[in-house]
C-alpha cells in the first residue's frame, strides 16, 4: 500500500543530533534516528513512505521565521516528498502572527504546528484564541496533544478550541492525548473539524486498544505517522500492521485519508 507519514520533524543538520537528543530528554524516550533529513529519506524510502508531513517547533519568537524559511527550502528540496507546515510561537503579537501566517501562505506551506508543551502555552489560552482567529480557515493546525506531565494541551483544552472556531481543521496528534488516551478519546471523539494522527502511540498501547481507538474516532479520521526522529518507521509500520484492521481501513490511514485532507 502508498504510504504517507504524517507527523515528522525535521532540523537543520547542524544542529540535528543536538535537537534529536534534546527531544528524547524531553520525553525520556531514546531516539531511533540523528534528526537529519537525509537519514530520514533514505530509511522511509526503504519502506516505500512516497511523502511526509513535515515541521519543527520554534522555541523562542525570533525562530519562527528562520524555521519556516528552513521548511520551504527543505520542501522545495525534496523532489515532491515533503509537504511542510510552519510555525508559530505564542509570544508574537498579533500583527507578527497576521504578516507570518500571509507570508507562509505565499510560500506555499500547508498548514501550522503548535507543540503546547514545549512552547509553554495552553491550547485555550485568549491568547492562542486570537492566533486561531487569525489562521481560522486558511490554514489547518496539528497540535501535539496530551502529556500525563502537563496541563498545556490536555482533551479539555483542545476540544474548547476546536468548539470555538468550528470550522477550523485540526489534527490533535498522537491519538488526541499522548500518555493519557483513555482519558482523551472519549473527550475528543465526534468533533467534526479534528483529525488524529497517530504518532508516537502504537508503542505504547496494545494493538486491541489500539484498533478500538482508531474505531471510535472513525477510519476516516485517522492518520499514519512516526514522529521522527523518534521512531524507526520499519518497527512502527511492523506495529501497524498488528492492528486489526481491514485492508480499506489501512488504505485510509496509510494514504487516503491524508491526501484528502491536504486536497492532494
Amino acid at each position: 500500500m502508498r504510504i504517507f507519514d504524517a507527523h515528522v520533524h525535521i532540523y537543520p543538520d547542524k544542529i540535528a543530533e543536538k535537537a534529536s537528543v534534546n527531544v528524547g530528554k524531553f520525553y525520556g524516550i531514546p531516539m531511533a534516528f540523528d534528526g537529519r533529513i537525509a537519514t530520514m529519506t533514505e530509511n522511509w524510502k526503504k519502506c516505500g513512505v512516497e511523502h511526509c508531513l513535515v515541521h519543527s517547533v520554534a522555541t523562542t519568537h525570533d525562530q519562527v521565521p528562520k524555521i519556516n524559511d528552513f521548511i520551504k527550502a527543505s520542501v522545495d528540496a525534496s523532489g515532491g516528498m515533503f509537504v511542510g507546515f510552519c510555525t508559530l510561537h505564542p509570544s508574537m503579537d498579533t500583527k507578527e502572527i497576521e504578516a507570518e501566517v500571509d507570508r507562509v501562505i505565499a510560500m506555499g506551506l500547508k498548514g501550522v504546528k503548535l507543540h503546547p508543551d514545549c512552547q509553554k502555552f495552553r491550547i485555550d489560552d485568549p491568547h492562542a484564541m486570537e492566533m486561531y482567529e487569525i489562521i481560522d480557515g486558511r490554514l489547518p493546525i496539528l497540535f501535539h496533544t496530551g502529556d500525563k506531565r502537563y496541563d498545556y494541551s490536555n482533551e479539555d483544552r483542545m476540544k474548547a478550541a476546536a468548539k470555538r472556531f468550528p470550522k477550523q481543521r485540526m489534527i490533535a496528534a498522537h491519538l488526541g492525548g499522548y500518555s493519557v488516551w483513555e482519558r482523551a478519546v472519549p473527550v475528543l471523539a465526534g468533533l467534526e473539524n479534528v483529525w488524529y494522527d497517530e504518532s508516537s502511540s502504537l508503542a505504547f498501547l496494545e494493538p486491541e486498544k489500539a484498533t478500538e481507538y482508531i474505531n471510535i474516532y472513525g477510519e476516516d479520521r485517522v492518520f499514519f505517522g512516526t514522529d521522527y526522529p523518534m521512531w524507526n518507521i520499519a518497527d512502527e509500520l511492523e506495529r501497524f500492521n498488528r492492528l486489526d484492521l481491514t485492508d480499506t481501513q489501512r488504505e485510509k490511514i496509510l494514504w487516503k485519508n491524508i491526501t484528502g485532507f491536504l486536497g492532494m
